[in-house]
């Protein structure tokens, strides 16, 4: 166990360290008044005008709109496939439903597949769909990101920048150089990068075996990244192209977490308010500690049935014993469990064991994490989501003291407050209301593999996962149906859009705000005090919101396991 949390440690200290290299380095991008002669030339190819000052509104508008032209550019070259040249294997398409929510998934930033990537997609669809959604995806949320820093760090003006700027730098300057870089320390590492689709081999039997390849490091780079999640494989990360080595699998965990949390010292670094950074950094770690904590516990102790039949879990296997259970035996509980935890914190949906799998605290962990949408969150819009609490945090505060409420030197009025908490709904919203229908949906009951309590948290789960943006599976769901396909497409749209584009609007507004002199009321939210006070409203308003939901199955399915019950 000791060595485990040194491994926890570690990762932690290296991601700390790296926060303040690349928060730096988007900093710059952001505000840097210079274009580079490619810039230059992706703007006149695209018919921009760099020199555009944006308000939020037309800013929301671009995005929106480029996004569904990339979205439909997806779904025709799914709905093709099988009449493309190049593919060996000769893939058909997909349906039109599997397309709707596979490109409305990888322009989300989801990445949820209802489909198995080896079987179904060729490597000309890994890389001219999936690839291309994912690198614009993420390139969207942290362009959306600096839109939004900008509109809180000035000050009586109409404008939050340009929003083609700010994606073509993200893209150019931020995420091909690195995963570019990536991708050979992945080759060094032993993931296939080649454009042959697939590989004949003589078994030690004497027989032959067909092995799936293709372009797999350039896919895992942006992948994780890009806080995208997708899997080359249908075993994702769990597969050994996708994940062959310990180191792989900590650089995955490195990669996930490198955006959203550098982006708090961007914050800081913008507004000219360091500590202010690290007062998010802390909320964001202190929430992701106590999740790591309780997942590890969980799995370490293992299922409490084989305890009573006598079987001392903590001193079984190799890899520190524990629930073993739809785990590699080259990670063990550790590594699996913070890989569990760092891909639902920062919505990534990549994983490297079956979350179906682990006990129901365990389970509990990721389903949390992805409800509350404000633990690191994806790249970019994890910190917006942050901001969205931020505000709604200091208005409760100026409400319980007779003031207004102020954030970062501005009044917190009625308008922003209206845009803060249609964001705020639009999530639960959405997870709630499409697992209800589900539920009520007949056609439900023939897609669970299970019963009980872990059948409402495989059909949850799926909602959440596609809400949050993270892409992720219970397992144990066939989602490819005309049903799931189309509303779990809807749930990703619903949560990436209608909780980024009213913040977008509370920095249009914060914008063109006046600063107001600091007093002795002012509420400073660069102290520890405030980062607790912003953790205990993210987790208090989550619990109200989705306990009841959690106890339906997680909570009830633990409770039950200590009585011996099975399904």
């Amino acid at each position: 166990m000791t060595s485990d949390t040194l491994q926890f440690i570690l990762i932690i200290s290296i991601m700390t360290a790296l926060v303040v290299v690349l928060g730096k380095w988007m900093a710059r991008l952001f505000t840097s008044s210079t274009h580079t002669f490619l810039e230059l030339g992706t703007y006149r190819i695209l018919g921009v005008d760099p020199a555009e000052k944006m308000s939020w509104k037309r800013y929301g508008i671009v995005l929106v709109l480029s996004n569904a032209a990339m979205m439909l550019l997806g779904y025709v070259l799914l709905r093709v496939q099988q009449y493309l040249p190049g593919d060996s294997l000769q893939r058909a398409s997909q349906t039109p439903d599997l397309a709707f929510n596979t490109a409305a998934s990888f322009i989300t930033n989801t990445n949820w597949q209802a489909y198995s990537g080896e079987s179904s997609l060729s490597n000309f669809s890994q890389m001219a769909v999936i690839t291309f959604l994912m690198s614009v995806s993420a390139t969207t949320g942290v362009a959306a990101a600096g839109g939004f820093i900008r509109g809180l760090s000035r000050e009586s003006t109409g404008d939050i920048g340009n929003y083609w700027v700010d994606f073509t730098r993200v893209l150019y300057r931020l995420l091909l150089p690195l995963c570019f870089v990536m991708a050979l320390v992945y080759v060094w590492q032993g993931i296939p990068q080649t454009l042959d689709a697939d590989a004949m081999a003589t078994t030690l039997e004497g027989g032959m075996q067909q092995i799936i390849m293709g372009p797999i490091a350039s896919f895992e780079t942006i992948k994780h990244i890009g806080t995208n999640g997708g899997g080359f494989f249908a075993m994702n990360a769990a597969h050994p192209f996708e994940n062959p080595t310990p180191l792989s699998n900590t650089l995955h965990m490195l990669s996930m977490l490198l955006i959203p949390s550098a982006l708090t010292y961007t914050f800081g670094s913008m507004i000219a308010r360091r500590a202010q950074g690290w007062a998010f950094f802390s909320a964001f770690l202190v929430m992701f500690m106590g999740f790591l904590v309780l997942i590890y516990s969980a799995e370490h102790q293992g299922n409490p049935m084989l305890t009573s039949l006598g079987v001392d879990q903590t001193q079984t296997a190799l890899q520190g014993g524990g629930n073993m259970e739809g785990k590699e035996m080259r990670f063990g509980v550790a590594q699996s469990s913070m890989f569990a935890a760092v891909t639902t914190a920062a919505t990534t949906g990549s994983v490297d064991s079956m979350h179906s799998s682990y006990t129901p605290m365990g389970g509990f962990v990721p389903l949390a994490q992805m409800m509350l949408n404000n633990v690191f969150g994806g790249g970019g819009v994890g910190l917006i989501n942050l901001m969205t609490y931020a505000i709604l945090t200091v208005f409760l505060v100026g409400m319980m003291i007779g003031r207004t409420p102020e954030f970062l030197g501005k009044k917190v009025e009625v308008r922003e407050m209206k845009y803060v908490m249609l964001a705020v709904l639009a999530h639960p919203l959405s997870i709630l209301g499409f697992t209800a229908i589900a539920c009520l949906a007949p056609a439900t009951m023939e897609s669970l593999a299970n019963l009980g309590p872990h059948s409402f948290s495989e059909v949850l789960y799926a909602y959440t996962s596609g809400t949050a943006n993270n892409g992720s599976a219970f397992a144990g769901l066939n989602a490819n149906t005309l049903f799931f396909n189309t509303t779990i497409g809807l749930a990703m749209l619903v949560g990436r859009y209608f909780t980024l584009l009213p913040m977008l609007a509370v920095a249009g507004v914060m914008a063109a705000k006046k600063r107001v002199p600091t007093s002795a009321g002012t509420l400073s939210t660069a102290t520890p005090l405030f980062t607790g006070l912003l953790v205990f409203i993210i987790l208090i308003v989550g619990g109200l919101t989705f306990l009841p939901a959690l106890a339906l199955g997680p909570i009830v399915k633990h409770l039950l396991t200590l009585t011996g019950q099975t399904f």
